[in-house]
């Protein structure tokens, strides 16, 4: 059977020391007994093996106001009994300013209570090794923790970089059209994006995606849709596959890919069509806000659009706009980030401010960008991409 504790009994008076031992033995303690203490080294600290010290208090030769000090140095830590023949006032003094937990005078009647005395004693050392054993283990967690959260950032970085060498140059001219576009993630990676390129030598595609949630995942799903559109302007320049110059066979194919993907994952989108010859724009909404936003000379008005979220339904049914374009203008797409931004609390109020903005201000991007202060947010509560197509007149 496992002893109950270890104790250490420290009294210079060998019988007197043999038969506190008998006692403390004889109820399931180990003990070590210690009758000569000068030159002894005895480990009382943290990782001491003992538990409790009986130790008599009028110990021949030994200045308490001295062992005060080497006990202080020593950072002692194990619970003391303290135990003497005689009681005053003086004496109780010096056992309480030694730390000692408990106080027995000789000859010990209550047994009973020194034996309980000693268990609540043993007790309080076991929680102190619990609880330093608990904060080894928490600290032990945290560091793995750490290097866990230290690697991921570095993925995150890495992914991050890849993300925006996905990204279109910026701007891109185009004769008398300019396209550019800016991204704020609120993570290192974006579930915003947004892309443009030429199709042949008069249509410019684009398209603004926003993923539904945050970080690594959401991010994927905007490498799949870069290649969806990708693998379609190939195909028009391989097979003379008209699909990438629709913006609803666009979506119904984002849409199945993203379905496909099967990880819960939906995005709203805008998808163009820019025709460089005619000056008109094709395009598609799938629940994007906010809607995009056109101004010109004769002010500015969001471009109306109605459908559902690619990713979430099978059958989902898009609409198609052909409008034609002032001679000069400027075409904004925005993700929703930017409204968690602007000051109205409400998105209706948002809404209205957000044209406001616009139409107080020149068809230049980088006034814009600036006047709504998106050339100050290092990170922003959501991610947030912008995607800008402008004419000169």
């Amino acid at each position: 059977m496992a002893a109950k504790g270890n104790v250490l009994i420290i009294d210079d008076v060998p019988a007197r020391a043999r038969e506190l031992e008998q006692l403390v033995s004889s109820v399931g303690f180990a003990t070590t007994t210690l009758t000569q203490i000068i030159g002894v080294n005895v480990s009382l600290g943290i990782e001491s093996e003992f538990d409790v010290v009986l130790c008599e208090l009028n110990l021949q030769g030994v200045s308490w106001k001295e062992a005060r000090r080497v006990l202080r140095e020593m950072d002692a830590q194990v619970p003391a009994i303290m135990l003497s023949d005689t009681v005053n006032a003086e004496q109780m003094m010096t056992a309480l300013r030694l730390g000692a937990s408990d106080f027995f005078v000789r000859p010990i009647d209550d047994k009973e209570a020194l034996v309980k005395s000693i268990e609540r004693c043993v007790r309080q050392r076991s929680m102190r090794r619990e609880l330093r054993e608990s904060r080894q283990r928490l600290e032990a967690a945290n560091n793995e923790l750490r290097a866990t959260v230290k690697v991921l950032e570095q993925d995150q970085q890495a992914g991050r970089q890849v993300q925006l060498k996905m990204l279109p140059d910026t701007p891109l001219v185009l004769d008398d059209y300019v396209i550019s576009h800016t991204v704020i993630p609120s993570l290192y990676l974006s579930g915003d994006f947004t892309d443009y390129f030429t199709v042949g030598e008069n249509f410019v595609a684009f398209f603004m995606a926003d993923v539904s949630g945050h970080g690594s995942s959401s991010a994927f799903a905007t490498v799949l849709l870069k290649n969806l559109f990708a693998r379609k302007r190939s195909d028009y320049l391989r097979l003379r596959d008209h699909t990438v110059l629709s913006p609803v066979a666009m979506l119904k194919h984002a849409n199945k890919e993203l379905l496909g993907l099967a990880v819960g994952k939906f995005a709203t989108m805008v998808v163009g069509l820019l025709d460089m010859d005619d000056n008109t724009l094709r395009y598609s909404v799938a629940g994007h806000l906010p809607q995009p936003v056109l101004v010109s000379g004769h002010g500015a008005r969001y471009l109306r659009g109605e459908g559902p979220a690619v990713g979430i339904m099978e059958d989902a049914h898009y609409e198609e706009h052909l409008i034609d374009l002032p001679d000069s203008f400027m075409l904004a797409l925005f993700s929703d980030g930017i409204l968690e931004i602007l000051p109205p609390k409400n998105l209706i109020e948002k809404e209205k401010y957000f044209l406001q903005v616009f139409e107080q201000t020149s068809e230049s991007p980088d006034q814009l960008v600036t006047r709504l202060g998106l050339d100050r947010v290092d990170t922003a509560p959501d991610d947030i991409a912008a995607l800008f197509i402008s004419k000169r007149g």
